[in-house]
């Protein structure tokens, strides 16, 4: 890998990890295309992947960082001040957020550490997954633009949303899915208006990728030296910059517009990764 290769694939990093298209399906496209995977391993691949995930991690931080800063206080307080029988409706708000967050991480927190092997493997590298979940998330998408109430804005997120994006959010192990439409695609199913939906699957996605790239900034350590160290470094910094554009974009798309030229890039972009792994290429 060279610095033109860590580039580009900071790039995809921060156009496709916010945007409902998958980072993931996109990266290991990217990666087959510049020969990436003769001669890194599969476990050298998950991991930088990972860590160049902070980057994008860094870039919802800053987005919501006054949203982030009122969860953790209003959590704090709110659940001192309710133990103390004390009622104070902005420390509550803060603190149920706060909880409908932790519910929503415990479905992919489980399960990534339970298969956590088989995300590592090349099972998950492999074009006719790519391609389908592609395809098969386009349309459960679609599904949820034509279903979908959207009425619900964040105060009225409960437990019951929570759990049932938290659980979606899992099938972002699959690369291909999209862990952002994975949980836009929960989220409108549940009722959420498109901008709420996309604001509580960017807040949701923040332990997710802090676990997933700090649990593997060890292994990327280990894994990765000298040069690839130097790749990586590059490869999330721009992964930041781009990400931060990435979120601005479509909170701002969102609300105007729906998800059908997200749909229709899906629906493409599937049946060209399929495409290509049937003729074997």
């Amino acid at each position: 890998m060279n610095l033109l290769h860590a580039i580009i694939l900071g790039i995809v990093q921060g156009l496709t990890e916010f945007i409902p298209i998958s980072s993931s399906g996109h990266l290991i496209i990217a990666k087959k295309v510049m020969g990436l995977e003769s001669v890194m391993t599969p476990e050298q691949i998950t991991a930088f992947d990972a860590v160049m995930q902070l980057g994008t991690l860094a870039a919802v931080i800053v987005y919501f960082f006054s949203d982030i800063v009122g969860i953790i206080f209003g959590f704090i307080s709110g659940n001192l001040l309710w133990l103390k029988g004390v009622r104070d409706h902005t420390a509550r708000k803060g603190a149920r957020l706060g909880w409908m967050i932790i519910l929503g991480t415990l479905p992919i927190a489980t399960v990534g550490l339970l298969a956590k092997k088989v995300i590592e493997g090349s099972l998950t590298k492999n074009l006719f997954i790519i391609g389908a979940s592609m395809i098969i998330w386009a349309l459960l998408l679609w599904a949820a633009e034509q279903v979908g109430a959207r009425r619900r804005e964040m105060e009225q997120v409960g437990a019951r949303e929570a759990l049932f994006i938290g659980f979606m959010q899992v099938f972002a192990l699959i690369p291909g899915s999209s862990r952002s439409g994975t949980t836009i695609t929960a989220a409108l199913f549940a009722g959420l208006t498109r901008e709420t939906a996309a604001r509580f699957s960017f807040l949701l996605s923040i332990p997710a990728i802090a676990a997933s790239g700090l649990l593997e900034l060890r292994e990327a350590l280990h894994l990765l030296s000298g040069t690839s160290m130097l790749n990586l470094a590059v490869a999330t910094a721009v992964s930041g910059v781009v990400g931060y554009a990435s979120i601005a974009f479509l909170i701002n798309y969102l609300r105007r517009n729906s998800t059908k030229v997200f749909i229709v890039y899906r629906l493409i972009a599937g049946l060209v990764v399929l495409g290509y792994a049937f003729k074997g290429i």
